[in-house]
């Protein structure tokens, strides 16, 4: 049984979340019933909230959203079917119509799309259909909320004579208006209206000359309004026949309630359907704006908030467009209770309140803004402490009141608790509140209740360090900045940063000094040390940061370098078929040469067709048998991989065009050539020795001739050899 005091719900501002969801939802009935949400007292029925929800999330992400479930309350209605003898009027019963159309198109939509939506298919089909209910009083009422002239045969009658009974009124009327506009006897307005009917504006002077009866006068008195009295005779028989008709109506309307009446129970099963159903919409819509999911949720008694958001703290910054910071907690059967420390204004309330928060939502059937990798259990029982709840009116101060709240908390503190204390031991003297609050935190401790608390006591941060159950957390604190960073760190208690929060609000340091000296030696050690373990902690967690980071890249190279490896093994294999297949064309071919040759030489066909049959024959037997379909998709394999491989030529063909054009050329030095040199022509290999040389030209004697060589095409054999 799960039970959460209304003192708790206070302190951790479940009521402005629930203000926010009722803003949300689109009915008035809607808005009241969200206000009432509270912690369900069955794990069963806070799961089957949460998947409700969850259900209709998922809508707002598909293509099949859920219709609209608005509608007109009916409340006023089904008191009055609770009335024996009372009946409704038409709009009643457009109302109850409506409602019944909406319920009933609701059904079809879950029973249609009943993958996406089994939790609401389930929760809808008890509802009993009474699709009868709108055909009878669509036969019965109009749309414009009027009652059918066929509605029985006596309205239908009623209804005939009266039109011809006012068809009569108006003819009479307009005979009287011209006779005695004739006469002169009416103002220039001639007719007016009074009580809803027509009657004549006859000058005051002629009263006495019209018959009919006196309506009333103007303001003025010169001009009276009479109906004529061949008017006022039919106008008598329309009274009676419209009271007729308005008898006849009530009486359609009482036996139309008496059809109605006995379906009050699924009425009001509808409206609270649709109520609900509302309820669920806001909900839904508030998880989209907090981006909230259903974590896991375990019976292992394993709290793990990953990444979890302040809801309310997360709607303010996304207006304000300010950066909300996440926090991660985990609690565990050996690690059940956390202690925060570190500085003010650095976290640790809203930490706390954080997850007080977001577990009662869980609780009461609404998402919550949290990892999805996240996992929660449900608490029978969660108790807090949170803030100044000094009470004048009470004669309590706000140590005193502490002391009743623990006083509670000892009553009603189990394994199955979870509870949250703010400041822990503050409001009395430190050594002595510090020590009765650690004597409270081991009692909470060996009871075995879950639990968050924050301090700047020492005492219990050494308490956490020495329970093996119990763990230090701290938020971290920039000394350089002196700003809070809003990280929650487990595993180490934090410092208070007292003296540099003191220097970074302005407090001169000769004061700061002074204060330091009045302290024990041992204590400003302590806290300089803790200082010191949150500053190393930093820098290795920046290393840390630095480090997966480093890691990530490679591992991203790697990957790539994989998925080259991978496409160059494949092109190679689809190249290796590629030669693989020429290969053996080649070879056919060789073979077919081969008995060209033998037939031109001994024109024997019997042998030519025994050779090519052979060799048809040893080139099936390598085949394999494959349907047309395969080996279409064969020959399209290799025709795109010899164009692959065309292309490749293509380019690198390209490209050492490209190369022999960009390619310098570099000159040699030409040789001073003389007599007696020996050379030879550049594309020359006869050696000979320069007899004379005039006029650019040599004479050049190769043993057995001699010729004349332009000295431009000759070249040393020295120069050559080196």
């Amino acid at each position: 049984m799960i039970r959460i005091h209304d003192k708790t719900l206070q302190d951790l501002e479940f009521y402005t979340v629930l203000e926010q969801v009722s803003d949300l939802c689109v009915t008035n009935l809607g808005r009241l019933e969200a206000l009432e949400i509270r912690p369900f007292s069955a794990e069963e029925s806070a799961m089957e909230s949460l998947e409700f929800t969850n259900e209709f999330v998922s809508s707002f992400y598909n293509d099949n959203r859920i219709p609209n479930h608005g509608f007109d309350p009916i409340s006023k209605e089904l008191k009055l079917l609770k009335i024996e003898n009372s009946y409704l009027d038409t709009s009643s019963f457009k109302k109850i119509a409506s409602i019944t159309i909406t319920v009933n198109s609701i059904q079809k939509f879950f029973k249609k799309f009943e993958d996406y939506y089994p939790k609401l298919l389930l929760h809808s089909s008890s509802l009993e259909t009474v699709m009868h209910l709108v055909s009878e009083i669509d036969s019965i009422i109009d749309r414009f909320g009027d009652i059918k002239d066929n509605a029985t045969e006596t309205l239908f009658q009623l209804r005939k004579s009266i039109n011809s009974i006012r068809g009569k009124i108006n003819q009479s009327f307009n005979t009287a208006l011209n006779t005695y506009q004739g006469l002169d006897y009416l103002d220039d307005i001639r007719e007016s209206v009074v009580e809803n009917k027509r009657v004549l504006a006859v000058k005051a002077m002629y009263r006495r000359k019209v018959k009919g009866s006196i309506m009333g006068s103007s303001k003025t008195g010169s001009i009276v309004y009479i109906q004529p009295e061949s008017t006022f005779q039919y106008a008598r028989e329309l009274n009676n026949l419209e009271f007729e008709e308005k008898e006849e109506i009530e009486n359609i309307l009482r036996q139309l309630t008496e059809y109605v009446r006995p379906y009050t129970a699924t009425l009001e099963e509808y409206q609270l359907f649709l109520t609900r159903l509302d309820v669920i919409y806001a909900k839904a819509k508030y998880a989209q704006s907090i981006n909230a999911i259903l974590p896991v949720i375990n019976t292992d008694k394993v709290y793990e908030a990953r990444d979890a958001f302040h809801p309310l703290l997360y709607i303010s910054n996304q207006k304000e467009g300010k950066k909300t910071f996440p926090q991660t907690i985990k609690l565990h059967p050996e690690n059940r209770i956390i202690v925060i420390s570190g500085p003010n204004a650095g976290g640790k309330s809203i930490t706390l309140k954080t997850i007080g928060l977001l577990q009662v939502m869980l609780q009461s059937g609404l998402l919550i803004p949290v990892h999805e990798k996240s996992t929660i259990c449900f608490f029978d029982r969660i108790i807090s402490d949170i803030g100044d709840n000094q009470s004048i009116e009470n004669h309590l101060s706000t140590y005193s009141y502490r002391l009743k709240q623990m006083n509670y908390f000892l009553k009603k503190c189990n394994k199955n608790t979870l509870f949250l204390i703010d400041e822990f031991g503050t409001g009395s003297d430190p050594e002595l509140g510090g020590a009765l609050a650690e004597t409270f935190l081991e009692e909470f401790y060996h009871r075995g209740a879950y639990g968050i608390i924050t301090t700047h006591y020492s005492n219990l941060k050494v308490l956490a360090n020495e329970m093996p159950h119990m763990q230090n957390a701290n938020m971290m604190f920039d000394e350089r900045s002196l700003e809070p960073m809003f990280k929650l760190v487990l595993g180490q208690a934090g410092s208070s940063f007292t003296f540099e929060v003191a220097q970074k609000n302005g407090i001169p340091y000769s004061l700061i000094n002074r204060a330091k000296k009045k302290i024990e030696r041992g204590k400003v050690r302590f806290d300089a040390t803790i200082a010191k373990l949150q500053k190393e902690r930093s820098k290795l967690e920046k290393t840390e940061r630095s480090l997966k980071e480093n890691e990530k890249k490679k591992q991203s190279e790697a990957d790539k370098l994989e998925e080259i490896n991978a496409k160059v093994q494949k092109k190679l294999e689809s190249y290796q078929e590629l030669y693989d297949s020429n290969q053996r064309l080649i070879y056919l071919g060789q073979k077919f040469n081969d008995i060209a040759e033998t037939y031109f030489e001994n024109q024997r066909k019997r042998e030519l067709m025994a050779e090519l049959f052979k060799l048809v024959q040893i080139e099936n037997s390598k085949r394999k048998k494959v349907s047309a379909k395969q080996k279409r998709a064969e020959k399209a394999k290799e025709k795109r991989v010899q164009q692959e491989a065309e292309k490749k030529v293509a380019v690198i063909r390209k490209k050492k065009k490209e190369a022999k054009k960009n390619e310098i050329k570099v000159e040699k030095p030409k040789p001073t050539l003389k007599t007696g040199d020996r050379v030879r022509m550049f594309d020359g290999k006869a050696i000979g020795t320069i007899d004379s040389i005039e006029k650019g030209k040599a004479i050049v004697n190769y043993g057995i001739f001699t010729t004349n060589v332009n000295i431009d095409l000759l070249e040393l054999v020295e120069a050559v050899k080196s």
